[in-house]
C-alpha cells in the first residue's frame, strides 16, 4: 500500500514540472512558430517551385505591317509568356529596356532570315534565358534563325544575377535582428517615448554602418555589382532602417509577437515575392502582387537598377520603402505615447 502513493506522488511531481516548464504563454508561442514553419513553406515552394513566364513586358520592332503580324502571333502563344507591344526602331527598344519599361525585345529583319532578340541578364538571368527559350521556338515555328543582344549584361561575378537579392536579405535581416535584441534586452514595447525615440536613434546608426558595410564587400570587395558605393550606401540604409522600424512599430504594438510578424512580413512574404531568384513575371500572382509593396522587393528592384540600369526607374520603390521607414517611426513613437499615458493613468488607481 504504501508504493501506491509513491507512485502517484511521483507522477503528480511530473506533471506538475511540466506545467511549470510549458507555461500556456509558450505553448501560445510555440503554436505560433509552428504556423511560421507551414506559411515559410508554403511559402517559398508556393512562389518558386514552378517558374512561369506570364505577360511579360516584351518590344516588337519591325517595319510597317509587319510590326502588327508579328505582335499578333506573340500574344497568341501558350500560356501567354508575353505581353508584346510595337516600338519604333532598335534605339528605342533598348531606351525601353534601360528604363526598365519593357524586358526584352525582337528586332525583325524583313530583308534576311535572321531576327535580333534584346534582353537584359542584369535584371535577371532566369528571365533573360526564359525569354530566349521562348522567342527562338517562335521564331523556329516561322523558319527565322535568332541572334541574341544582352543590352545590359550581369557582371561575371554576380552568378543569375542574385548578388542584389542576397545583398537586400542582408540588409532586411540586419533590420529586424537589431530591432529584435532591443526588444529582447530591455523589453518588447518600451517604457516611454524618450526610449521609443532612443531605440529608433540606434536602429538609425546601425543602419547607416550596416548599408555601408553592405556596399562595400559587395562593391570593392567582393565585385559582385557594378553600383556605386554611395548609391547602394543610400540605399541599404534606408532599407535597413525601414525593417527596423517597421519591427519596432510591430513590436510596440504586439510586444514580443511584433518580432514574429516581421519575420511573417518580411521573410516568409518577402523574399520569394521578392524577383531575387525569378523576376516578378515569372511568379504566381499572388507573390507578384505583393513583391513590389514590400521591402525585400522594392530593395532588390532598386539594387538592381542602381547597379544595371542608371538608376533608372527606381522612385517607386524607394517611396514603398520611404512609408515603411516613416510608419514604422510613427508607430513607434505613438505606441510609445499611448503606454506611457495608460501606465500615468493607472498610477493613481494603484496608490489608492
Amino acid at each position: 500500500m504504501a508504493h501506491t502513493p509513491g507512485t502517484g506522488t511521483r507522477s503528480s511531481s511530473f506533471l506538475g514540472e511540466v506545467r511549470d516548464a510549458v507555461t500556456p504563454r509558450a505553448t501560445v508561442l510555440v503554436l505560433g512558430v509552428i504556423a511560421l514553419q507551414l506559411l515559410f513553406i508554403a511559402s517559398y515552394v508556393g512562389a518558386l517551385h514552378h517558374p512561369r513566364p506570364k505577360d511579360v513586358p516584351f518590344g516588337v520592332v519591325a517595319p510597317g505591317g509587319a510590326a502588327a503580324q508579328t505582335v499578333a502571333r506573340l500574344e497568341r502563344l501558350p500560356g501567354s509568356p508575353l505581353d508584346p507591344r510595337t516600338v519604333a526602331d532598335a534605339a528605342g527598344a533598348r531606351k525601353q529596356i534601360m528604363d526598365r519599361e519593357i524586358d526584352g525585345a525582337l528586332v525583325v529583319q524583313p530583308s534576311g532570315r535572321t531576327d535580333t532578340l534584346l534582353v537584359a541578364t542584369g535584371g535577371g538571368t532566369a528571365l533573360a534565358t526564359a525569354l530566349k527559350s521562348i522567342v527562338t521556338r517562335a521564331e523556329g515555328a516561322e523558319g527565322r534563325a535568332l541572334r541574341t543582344v544582352d543590352v545590359t549584361p550581369a557582371s561575371p561575378q554576380d552568378f543569375n544575377g542574385l548578388s542584389s537579392f542576397y545583398l537586400v536579405v542582408g540588409w532586411c535581416v540586419g533590420g529586424y535582428l537589431c530591432a529584435s535584441i532591443l526588444a529582447i534586452s530591455t523589453g518588447a514595447r518600451p517604457a516611454n517615448p524618450r526610449r521609443a525615440a532612443i531605440r529608433l536613434i540606434a536602429m538609425a546608426l546601425v543602419a547607416i554602418v550596416g548599408g555601408l558595410g553592405g556596399a562595400v564587400i559587395i562593391g570593392p570587395i567582393l565585385g559582385a555589382l557594378p553600383g556605386g558605393v554611395v548609391d547602394l550606401w543610400g540605399l541599404g540604409a534606408l532599407i535597413t532602417f525601414a525593417v527596423g522600424a517597421a519591427t519596432l512599430a510591430l513590436q510596440g504594438l504586439f510586444g514580443i509577437v511584433g518580432i514574429g510578424l516581421t519575420i511573417l512580413l518580411v521573410v516568409i512574404a518577402g523574399n520569394p515575392s521578392a524577383g531575387g531568384a525569378f523576376p516578378l513575371p515569372m511568379l504566381p500572382p499572388f507573390w507578384k502582387a505583393i513583391g513590389p509593396a514590400l521591402p525585400p522587393g522594392a530593395g532588390t528592384w532598386a539594387a538592381r537598377s542602381i547597379a544595371y540600369f542608371r538608376g533608372n526607374a527606381m522612385t517607386g520603390q524607394l517611396l514603398v520603402l520611404w512609408a515603411w521607414a516613416v510608419a514604422g517611426t510613427v508607430v513607434t513613437m505613438l505606441s510609445a505615447v499611448l503606454r506611457s499615458r495608460r501606465d500615468e493613468a493607472e498610477l493613481p488607481t494603484q496608490a489608492g
